[in-house]
């Protein structure tokens, strides 16, 4: 019996123990620290740009990945944010779901 609970004990730490090691994205720490960087530093763009900062636009980036979702005033803002994004370090990809809306 002493076996038994023994066996069940270790089986209960070793399943902890490989659990915590992993992540259920699969996204090390290293991964996501470049990615809430890339987050950070693509926001202060978008906050500087002087024709972009009073849009309402979503930087979402996984893995390195970019992407866009808002408004902007014209296709000239969204090419430059794009191209201004894409000169950030660990930025793979750009994807811009951007629409134009005039200010009113």
């Amino acid at each position: 019996m002493k076996k038994v609970i023994f066996i069940a004990v270790l089986m209960v730490f070793g399943l902890t123990l490989f659990s915590g090691c992993a992540t259920m994205t699969g996204e090390t720490t290293g991964a996501y620290i470049d990615d809430s960087t890339i987050h950070t530093k693509a926001d202060a763009i978008i906050v500087k740009d002087p024709d972009a900062h009073y849009f309402k636009i979503d930087v979402t980036v996984t893995q390195g990945d970019v992407v866009f979702q808002g408004f902007v005033n014209s296709k000239d803002t969204e090419a430059r944010l794009v191209a201004k994004i894409r000169e950030i370090r660990g930025v793979k990809t750009v994807k811009s779901l951007l629409k134009i809306e005039e200010r009113k």
